[in-house]
């Protein structure tokens, strides 16, 4: 919140020292403006945030959902510190440049929407759930296991996406997403099993 905080004012700043008004006028501006602004940005902004504050705890979120869901099942192991480290950073980048591109086309009516749900129920899809699968299987199979199951995973991201693209509530996207992405994982790995 505080850096979202931050963000907002920068923006007030900025287009403060761009407008040349009476300064009635300008306040109102740049109030309009930057509040117009912080919207539609920080919609974009709030998915790289929150999944970097949220990865610190990634793996005690997804610890609890296993012992209370699954209690029978062998439980996950939490990624090395640097691994879990760069792989945060990872996400992190890929989902801000991402939403980059999507705030891009945010201005064509109708395309902008559609972007931010399907750049971000990819990405998010992909991201959470890896994450989940690398607590039970090394990186290579992770990754191979949400490219067969891609259908399945980007439909969960996009459920994940929509909960992202509502107000206040976007705020526990990261933690919804780590829980809903086990119980994906964890149906999606019974069935394989089960067919092999």
């Amino acid at each position: 919140m505080l850096l979202l905080l931050v963000v907002w004012i920068a923006i007030q700043g900025v287009v403060g020292y761009f407008i040349d008004l009476p300064q009635d006028w300008q306040d109102i501006t740049v109030g309009i403006v930057t509040g117009i602004g912080a919207l539609i940005g920080l919609g974009y902004i709030l998915a790289p945030v929150s999944a970097m504050v949220v990865a610190f705890y990634q793996d005690q979120i997804s610890e609890l959902v296993e012992e209370n869901s699954y209690p029978e099942d062998r439980r996950g192991k939490a990624l090395p510190l640097g691994e879990a480290i760069v792989t945060a950073l990872r996400f992190v980048g890929v989902v801000i440049v991402a939403n980059i591109f999507a705030l891009m086309l945010f201005f064509i009516p109708g395309v902008g929407q559609i972007a931010f749900l399907l750049v971000n129920g990819y990405l998010l899809g992909r991201e959470y759930f890896e994450f989940v699968a690398m607590r039970f299987m090394s990186v290579q199979e992770a990754k191979a296991f949400r490219k067969s199951q891609g259908g399945t995973v980007f439909a969960a991201g996009l459920i994940v996406a929509f909960v992202l693209a509502i107000p206040i509530v976007n705020l526990i996207t990261p933690l919804f997403a780590t829980i809903f992405m086990v119980h994906v994982f964890k149906t999606l790995r019974t069935r394989r099993n089960l067919a092999v």
